[in-house]
């Protein structure tokens, strides 16, 4: 079973940032289901066989306030993915700081190895204000300076500051393998 977690302060922003992942999984007969952070549980937890953290609109931020809502994620040991906000909020967990810059449009990223099916120059879509520096204990894939795609050393936990349910579904596809 898979969670995703919305990180929208709006439910009409879920339709942007969850739905199309829901879309994905429902394309592909995966079971999942959706739960807002603040609602989530440790049921919901045990019951995750891999966890997707969501992304959100530019303008909401309300998950930074709310980060320590998201410690779990220092002990789970089942694959984590996090989208954006999602990337963010892991690197917080892991202790990095947050930089502000705004990116919005498709970009070329070239992944210096391979990160979930993607390697060498893809076009993704960047919709963010900010982005994390590296955590510690987190491998950086994508050549630029900032940081696209990251994974821990030790876990499998994943983030990517693009969006890959615009653009980069096979990435979803590979990490729900």
């Amino acid at each position: 079973m898979i969670l995703l977690i919305s990180t929208c302060r709006e439910k009409f922003h879920e339709l942007e940032f969850v739905k199309p992942i829901e879309n994905i999984l429902n394309e592909r007969g995966l079971k999942f289901f959706s739960k807002h952070y603040k609602n989530i549980s440790e049921k919901d937890l045990k019951l995750a066989n891999k966890i997707i953290i969501c992304g959100t609109s530019l303008q909401d931020n309300q998950f930074l306030d709310d980060v320590l809502e998201f410690e779990w994620i220092k002990n789970f040991e089942k694959p984590v993915l996090g989208i954006c906000s999602g990337m963010q909020i892991i690197s917080l967990i892991f202790g990095a700081k947050l930089k502000s810059k705004t990116e919005i449009g498709f970009f070329n990223e070239n992944f210096k190895k391979e990160f979930l099916s993607l390697k060498e120059t893809h076009e993704v879509y960047h919709l963010h204000n900010n982005y994390p520096a590296l955590p510690k204990n987190f491998i950086k894939f994508n050549s630029s300076k900032i940081p696209q795609a990251i994974k821990h050393k030790a876990k499998k936990i994943y983030g990517v500051l693009f969006h890959p349910e615009v653009r980069n579904k096979k990435l979803i596809e590979e990490f729900l393998k």
